[in-house]
């Protein structure tokens, strides 16, 4: 930076010295250029003048061209070149939220004990950076008792979920409405805000994938078929989807209980193949070896693949299924004896 730094002092760009003070969060938009980003740290302070950071940045320009849209935490009163290095610095990113497909809400746990963190903790970490001396970190319990306390309207829920929701455990009710993918969280949020900002986002990303306009031509409402998109999410592996849909079609079709261990797990927060018989005779809405139809919410976050197979499933007359490969692959019977048969078969070869 020694040739900017001459090239400041000879024609006078506007700029502050040294390293800055204090702390600020900056957002970056997607299809911000340097220009738009040099605008936004002047306005806030970041930097004297845009042109302080833009000269800054052109002493190396492909970096500075890889900084990505999000939220980023900064000093007030920098020199250019000082941020430039800090936005470039990864550790001042802040806000990065990731939902992967399945998650649930609540923390779940594996038969071996361990711990995938759920949606809510996964948004509280997002939340957290220190500004200033001062944590900005909202609890999970903290989300928990928003999402249970505010009306759904008011957390953003669309109106083709809004009465099913409404209806809901007020500690599930947001259950699926998180779609997996990609955020940036602006930590010193409420946390009605946040949720409010990620429901937002999510219902918009589930009506672009058909959701919403699939269910004009079918019986079943938008937010049904996003309950059957968190079950087939949940009980199979992506080549086994489509299958997976049929299936729950042709059981809802007949009237048949949908008997899925996974329904059974999801209020007691397991993520297991298998259930136990004390499990599967415990009442409660969530299980379907004792009630007839779709649980009262998604049972997870439903990714865009299951959605897919939700909405154009793989034709078959098939009623049943079970995991019978290591791999997660399952085995379709149309008849109750061959649906035993490739149990056994499954149980022998120690596939769950």
């Amino acid at each position: 930076m020694g040739a900017y730094l001459l090239y400041r002092s000879l024609f006078g760009v506007p700029d502050y010295d040294g390293p800055g003070q204090g702390d600020v969060i900056v957002q970056v938009n997607a299809g911000d250029t340097t220009s738009a980003i040099a605008a936004e740290l002047a306005r806030e302070d970041v930097v004297r003048s845009a042109r302080a950071f833009t000269e800054a940045a052109a002493q190396d320009e492909q970096r500075a061209r890889s900084v990505q849209p999000g939220y980023y935490q900064l000093r007030l009163r920098m020199s250019g070149a000082d941020a430039v290095e800090l936005m470039l610095d990864p550790r001042s990113r802040v806000g990065q939220l990731e939902i992967k497909g399945g998650v649930q809400l609540d923390d779940t746990r594996g038969p071996d004990g361990s711990v995938t963190p759920g949606a809510l903790s996964l948004i509280s970490r997002a939340t957290c950076a220190t500004l200033n001396g001062a944590s900005t970190c909202i609890t999970p319990d903290q989300l928990r008792t928003a999402m249970a306390t505010t009306s759904p309207a008011q957390l953003g829920v669309p109106g083709w979920a809004l009465f099913d929701v409404t209806k809901a455990d007020p500690r599930r009710r947001l259950e699926g409405l998180f779609a997996p993918g990609r955020y940036d969280v602006r930590p010193g949020g409420t946390a009605r805000d946040v949720l409010r900002t990620l429901v937002a986002s999510s219902a918009a990303q589930y009506e672009t994938s058909g959701l919403t306009a699939a269910a004009e031509q079918s019986k079943f409402s938008p937010y049904q078929l996003l309950v059957i998109s968190s079950l087939v999410e949940k009980e199979g592996i992506t080549p086994d989807f489509g299958k997976i849909a049929q299936v729950l079609y042709n059981r809802l079709g007949d009237r048949v209980r949908l008997e899925l261990d996974s329904t059974v797990n999801y209020p007691l927060d397991l993520q297991s193949a298998r259930t136990s018989d004390g499990d599967r005779t415990r009442a409660g809405p969530y299980n379907s070896y004792l009630n007839y139809g779709l649980p009262p919410t998604p049972i997870g976050a439903p990714g865009q693949r299951a959605i897919q197979a939700t909405l154009h499933p793989e034709p078959g007359p098939w009623m049943f299924f079970v995991r019978c490969q290591k791999d997660g692959t399952s085995c379709f019977a149309t008849t109750l004896p061959a649906h035993q048969q490739n149990v056994r078969a499954a149980l022998a070869a120690g596939a769950f």
